[in-house]
């Protein structure tokens, strides 16, 4: 970087008795010659230079800015199949990493629409960590390709049930009251608001539904399918084949949160939100890592102070052989030899340090 350097210092002392273009020149040949503050990162991590170091013992130095702070990237591929938009990942703690019992405000969730990821912690039965990481990856949505379907003679009471279940209560009325069938109508919270007594609880669906849709043709693009629900202004917008019959939906709340999360960590494919889990290394835990898959699981997360073990290689290679698609975060690691192993072994990414706090007795 070439700095312009005024030929005025007027306000410089002299030194030494010099004169004031000599004292020009020592200043013009002081400021022109190269400068180099700090270390570069091969020599910061030159045992023989600074031995070991920790997080308090090195700052990074601030360098010229000659771009606007709204072109800054901080993508980083957080495993060798998914990349994210801030590099940050939540502790697999029972403290921090929660979900079941707020939703709304879960780390897990929040972590993923701003731009990260939510380690959910093993520290519970199989069944609600398997929930925890089915309600992550259901809070956000491309095409839904398993929406709730009910059939015409389904009641009222069968809709509350499942908005009190799930949350909402945009339910298509297929013939059969599967996907893949006849679609009939769809029934919305304007169908069922004011039928909350006993009697109207009990009425089919086929009286209160609404049969005027508008619909896509199976074969749409995610991005076309958007505009026509933008225009249609309605709450679900149902993907048909040529018989009619349902095969996905799409929801008005999704785009609201494609819009308002502008870098979520998605799945290109689904654009749901990316969600990992922690197991253990204890063979029972192979039972717990299925029950997560099925809920939807992107990453799991070797939950183990000491990665470098027999255990946990023969987890990462179980994996790999039985969920060839799911990545893997081994670990902890501190050193190359460690890395190494896990590496060969399959892992898609390492975690990496040791905890030295009040609460992890790894260093003893």
């Amino acid at each position: 970087m070439s700095v312009g350097v005024s030929t005025k210092f007027h306000t410089a002392p002299l030194v030494g008795g010099e004169s004031r273009e000599e004292q020009q020149e020592r200043l013009l040949s002081l400021l022109s010659s190269p400068v180099r503050d700090g270390l570069n990162v091969e020599e910061l991590m030159d045992p023989s230079l600074s031995g070991g170091l920790t997080y308090n013992d090195f700052l990074i130095l601030p360098g010229f800015i000659d771009f606007p702070a709204d072109i800054v990237s901080l993508d980083v591929q957080v495993t060798r199949n998914f990349k994210i938009k801030t590099p940050f990942l939540s502790s697999p703690m029972d403290t921090v990493t929660e979900i079941l019992n707020s939703p709304e405000t879960a780390m897990a969730v929040h972590m993923a629409l701003n731009g990260g990821v939510g380690v959910i912690h093993h520290n519970c039965p199989v069944e609600e960590q398997a929930e925890m990481v089915r309600k992550v990856k259901k809070f956000e949505n491309g095409f839904i390709t398993d929406p709730k379907c009910l059939g015409p003679n389904n009641t009222v009471q069968d809709v509350l049930d499942i908005k009190q279940k799930y949350g909402f209560c945009g339910i298509p009325i297929t013939e059969n009251g599967h996907l893949d069938s006849k679609l009939l109508g769809i029934v919305t919270s304007r169908d069922v608001d004011f039928l909350q007594g006993p009697v109207s609880r009990q009425r089919p669906l086929k009286d209160v539904m609404t049969t005027e849709l508008v619909t896509a043709r199976e074969g749409v693009s995610l991005a076309e399918a958007q505009k026509i629900l933008k225009a249609s202004k309605k709450g679900k917008l149902p993907i048909v084949d040529s018989e009619f019959c349902l095969t996905a939906l799409l929801a008005r709340s999704d785009l609201i949160k494609t819009r308002d999360y502008p870098w979520a960590s998605t799945k290109h494919s689904s654009k749901q939100l990316i969600c990992a889990a922690a197991i253990s290394t204890h063979p029972e835990d192979q039972i717990r890592l299925k029950a997560l898959v099925t809920a939807g699981l992107d990453i799991v997360v070797l939950d183990s102070s000491q990665g470098n073990s027999s255990y946990q290689i023969e987890m990462i290679r179980h994996i790999k052989e039985n969920y060839p698609s799911l990545d893997v975060i081994a670990g902890n690691v501190v050193t190359q030899e460690q890395a190494r192993v896990l590496i060969a072994a399959g892992a898609d990414a390492l975690r990496v340090g040791m905890g030295s706090g009040s609460i992890c007795i790894t260093q003893e």
